[in-house]
């Protein structure tokens, strides 16, 4: 499966490559990072079918992941990936704006690389 993260915080892509060291090695997933929503953008038009699922921050300088979800739904509807929005302000605003604009799935920070798992796997 192959994954996009998004995530202002570049420190993100080697904790996950750490979280998902087994995964990767076996080729169960594959992880490609973008540092901003516009980042994820260009990445999306350039691979427009190969990814299923995007996990995307909330809270980022420039697009904010809201912003993103709203632009992936509009442009991105032939194959349109799954989305998972993580922040670290779980508050209702933000998770029922999500929902009510196609997320999937919603995560607060720190993430429970355990929980995410299993959501993932389930996705396969």
């Amino acid at each position: 499966m192959k994954i996009l993260v998004v995530d202002d915080e570049e420190d993100v892509k080697s904790l996950f490559e750490q979280k998902f060291r087994k995964e990767i090695r076996s080729a169960q997933f594959e992880f490609s990072f973008a540092f901003s929503g516009e980042q994820a953008l260009a990445f999306l038009a350039q691979h427009p079918s190969e990814v299923v699922m995007i996990l995307s921050d909330i809270n980022m300088p420039g697009m904010s992941g809201i912003e993103l979800l709203k632009t992936i739904r509009k442009d991105f509807p032939s194959a349109p990936p799954q989305v998972m929005m993580i922040t670290a302000y779980g508050d209702s605003n933000n998770h029922d704006q999500a929902m009510q604009l196609g997320a999937d799935d919603f995560l607060t920070k720190p993430v429970n690389f355990v929980e995410l798992k299993e959501k993932l796997l389930k996705t396969l």
